[in-house]
């Protein structure tokens, strides 16, 4: 299923919080001289006009980057997410980086961006953008398939971002499936799972399903203000083999957003670290 274009969501409530969590693990991966790489299942356009016809339908950024970039003294938490951002606006807030924009600029040279993307106008988007920056190769394949395929990576240190529309209900139930035999591939890899969080609570049985995986794995949900987000009632992000004092850090980034934007915040262990 193809019709799911992120352009209208981009730089929303839901991509804040994804992307906040983004930027404190590849600030742990950078951390250390050791080359790392990073793996994008459903990369999209790779960066974003907020003033595209799409974006200004829908206004969610509204609700989300925008009432953040104006601040003048930000929250340490969030700060090295917000750099990124203006890094991208060299004065009025007009583009939103999508993930694959956001390793772009944190990642090293000698590090690798490996980007997936099935959706044809998404992918020759992604494609133009990604020009010829030799850390990045690209992929147009399905994201299940890929989530296998592309494990393990070179270097093996790294990352996977897997945050598919869950427009297919099934998805809830095939990503733990693939993420356990993708982690039997992989196990020093870490892997982000972004998952929408609706009114049926639909997520949690692979909530359920990624927590049987054996390994560490932590969650961290933001409980939208009403009326932020129209039938998104949340966001969240699962983070299997998380860092060391990666929940402390998302704990703090959590708090910090549901102070200046409202509602709640709450990280906890899905399956603790042994």
């Amino acid at each position: 299923m193809l019709s799911y274009q992120h352009s209208y969501h981009a730089g929303g409530p839901a991509d804040v919080h994804k992307h906040l969590a983004l930027v404190l693990l590849l600030a742990h991966l950078t951390a250390k001289a050791k080359p790392a790489a990073m793996i994008d299942l459903y990369a999209g356009n790779g960066i974003y006009a907020l003033t595209a016809p799409e974006a200004q339908k829908t206004g969610e950024y509204q609700n989300g980057i925008t009432r953040l970039w104006g601040l003048p003294d930000p929250p340490a938490a969030i700060a090295a997410y917000l750099d990124v951002v203006k890094r991208i606006n060299p004065g009025v807030l007009s583009l939103y980086p999508g993930s694959p924009e956001i390793a772009a600029r944190l990642l090293r040279d000698g590090d690798q961006i490996i980007l997936n993307e099935l959706h044809p106008g998404a992918f020759t988007a992604l494609k133009r953008w990604a020009g010829n920056d030799p850390r990045i190769n690209t992929h147009k394949r399905d994201g299940l398939e890929a989530l296998l395929a592309l494990v393990p990576p070179k270097p093996r240190r790294g990352l996977m971002l897997v945050d598919p529309s869950f427009e297919m209900k099934s998805d809830y139930a095939d990503i733990p499936a693939r993420l356990a035999k993708a982690f039997d591939k992989w196990r020093e890899g870490i892997f982000m799972i972004w998952y929408p969080v609706l009114g049926d609570a639909r997520h949690k049985p692979m909530l359920t399903g990624i927590a049987a995986i054996a390994a560490p794995s932590i969650v961290a949900e933001w409980s939208l203000a009403a009326n932020a987000d129209q039938g998104l009632k949340g966001t969240g992000v699962i983070v299997l083999n998380p860092p060391w004092k990666f929940d402390t850090e998302m704990t703090e980034a959590g708090a910090a957003l549901a102070k200046l934007l409202g509602g709640k915040h709450a990280t906890r262990w899905l399956r603790p670290a042994v």
